[in-house]
């Protein structure tokens, strides 16, 4: 037996804007300097990563991503500085969340084996 957690955030509505999936998807964009490359990357949609990253920035009031239009390519974005810091809160955030949740877990394993024990 093993736990799994998902944490997200949630706006005032209840939508999800913020979780492991767009963490990822920001790190990926970083990686590659593309929220296109990210996306296929990841195989979603560029529509999908596009939208993910919208939400966010409509729910936190800022933007994380830089995107470069023009060029030869017209394909670019960078994480801004805000974006950066984001997501290494986020990041952090989530390692936090998981390493707490370890111990209430470890205690109801032991309770549940000793309860079962005892039927």
């Amino acid at each position: 037996m093993e736990l799994k957690t998902r944490f997200y955030l949630v706006d005032g509505e209840g939508r999800k804007f913020m979780g492991i999936g767009v963490l990822w998807l920001l790190e990926k964009t970083d990686e590659l300097g593309s929220l296109r490359k990210a996306a296929k990357d990841m195989t979603i949609s560029y529509t999908k990563a596009y939208n993910m990253v919208k939400r966010l920035e409509e729910a936190i009031g800022r933007e994380v991503l830089d995107r470069h239009k023009g060029g030869s390519s017209r394909d670019g974005a960078s994480l801004t500085p805000f974006g950066l810091r984001l997501v290494r809160l986020y990041r952090t955030f989530q390692e936090e969340a998981r390493e707490r949740v370890e111990e209430p877990y470890r205690r109801f394993l032991e309770e549940l084996e000793k309860n079962t024990e005892e039927n």
